[in-house]
């Protein structure tokens, strides 16, 4: 493995930067330019050194939605619990999604990301964190207002919209199995707008020459109330596990035919009162010759108007479980997501009591 490399300076950096935009042509522009080593903004200092990697064998629940629903409520509320992330599949069958979904919108975003760079051009944008990252997005905002159709590229526009539209049906039932999970009625979370709020977010991950050397997202959690993320047969996302002993190790959430990958979000730990974690995730490089492809749907709540508050669920507050979180508006929230971090639990701990 690489040495750790040393930061690249700002001044450097910025110039760095500077020439990639310019280039519009993003982290595949590169691979296709013949890079045979990692450019320096894109390297990470010693990237895989902050815990050890699980056991073979060890995998993240799965929860079925063939089962009765109070089996499944248990169980995904168990797995909210102890893990924070869960496989779920059957939800073709339960909930009518076409077998073609989600690997239709996963090869449309291949197809996109694998254009001329001339054509792939005219939708490039980026954020970059302290390193950057060994990837491309397309981000598409869903609600709570509708997007501009004209703005997702027309080779995946359809799929998009599509498979929107499917996993909202996921993350509705999944949010009624962890509603249940709570003690509280099943449109519990659906009511505090937790469906309206949603984000699309398509990654598409290069080849890379140096996978030791940079990372696909670093780690971090999500700030939302749940992800419904679908990933093709590559691979790469870990999650941390803690131990009781407070030690920690990662462990390869390796792809399911046929299933979804849920997690939960930082809002849903604070509306959960700490019930339920978000936990850190991270996507590493793969060593494999085929680029990744997935495609995450970030629900949070549509309602953010300065009148609205959000927090623990006050039917899970009591004298003797007290808040554990203060309530906040979701301008507040989103205030200090965008302040933070990316790779800390500074916006849960930000809103602590």
């Amino acid at each position: 493995m690489a040495s750790p490399s040393p930061p690249v300076p700002q001044s450097d950096r910025a110039a760095l930067i500077k020439a990639f935009d310019e280039a519009r042509t993003g982290v595949r522009g590169l691979v296709e330019s013949g890079v045979s080593s990692v450019p320096a903004l894109f390297v990470h200092p010693d990237p895989y050194a902050s815990a050890p990697l699980a056991p073979p064998g060890v995998s993240i629940p799965v929860v079925d939605l063939s089962l009765p629903a109070p089996l499944a409520a248990a169980a995904a509320a168990e797995a909210a619990r102890t893990w924070g992330f869960f496989h779920l599949v059957s939800h073709h069958q339960a909930l009518g999604v076409p077998e073609e979904y989600p690997a239709r919108a996963l090869a449309a975003v291949r197809a996109f990301n694998e254009l001329p760079a001339t054509e792939r051009a005219a939708h490039y944008g980026r954020a970059m964190p302290a390193a950057a990252s060994w990837r491309d997005t397309i981000q598409i905002a869903f609600g709570p207002q509708r997007p501009d159709l004209s703005r997702i590229p027309a080779v995946c526009r359809d799929e998009a919209v599509e498979w929107d539209a499917h996993a909202t049906a996921v993350g509705r039932v999944v949010l009624e199995l962890l509603s249940e999970g709570l003690g509280l009625g099943p449109t519990r979370l659906e009511e505090a707008s937790c469906l309206e709020g949603r984000a699309m977010v398509c990654h598409y991950y290069p080849v890379c020459p140096e996978p030791e050397r940079t990372m696909g997202v670093v780690p971090h959690t999500d700030p939302g109330v749940l992800t419904v993320l679908a990933q093709d047969g590559v691979g790469g996302l870990q999650v941390k596990q803690t131990d009781d002993d407070g030690g920690s190790h990662w462990v390869d959430v390796k792809p399911v035919p046929g299933a979804l990958v849920i997690n939960v979000g930082d809002l849903l730990q604070i509306m959960s009162n700490d019930q339920y974690k978000s936990v850190d995730h991270r996507v590493i490089m793969n060593t494999r010759e085929e680029a990744r492809v997935s495609i995450a749907i970030f629900f949070n709540p549509g309602k953010r108007g300065d009148s609205v508050y959000y927090g623990p669920l006050p039917e899970l507050v009591s004298s003797d479980n007290p808040p554990k979180y203060r309530n906040f508006t979701m301008s507040e929230f989103l205030g200090a997501f965008f302040r933070r971090d990316l790779g800390s639990k500074a916006l849960v701990d930000h809103f602590k009591l």
